[in-house]
């Protein structure tokens, strides 16, 4: 199994900055994609950005002149650092690795518990 341990969130208010950072545990693993979503009431989960570990990236149109996703293989961690904020940006905001088992290879997708980013006006 992968645990993923996201922290960063917090309360911000408009034009702020947060940086938030997942760090994935487990043994035996390679981790292809790491991710970041977000979830606000009432929506669907929706993609942030993500990047592979060649660091090919993607961001939702929405935030990719904000936001810049980046990683240590080393430490297995992405990172989100998150830029001129805005009320929208609001959302539960989770983790996400994907990859698959050393030695059997069985893919595997996991989630982290969730960040709460709050950004007021």
């Amino acid at each position: 199994q992968v645990q993923l341990v996201e922290s960063g969130g917090g309360l911000v208010h408009t034009g702020g900055s947060l940086r938030l950072s997942c760090a994935a545990s487990g043994r035996f693993v390679s981790i292809n994609v790491m991710g970041w979503y977000r979830q606000a009431p009432g929506n669907q989960r929706e993609l942030v950005a993500s990047i592979t570990r060649g660091e090919m990236t993607n961001y939702a149109d929405s935030v990719k002149d904000r936001f810049t996703i980046s990683r240590d293989n080393a430490k297995n961690t992405v990172y989100l650092q998150m830029d001129s904020l805005k009320p929208e940006d609001t959302a539960a905001y989770y983790c996400n690795a994907e990859g698959y088992y050393l030695t059997t290879r069985t893919t595997f997708r996991s989630w982290g518990q969730g960040t709460q980013v709050t950004v007021s006006s």
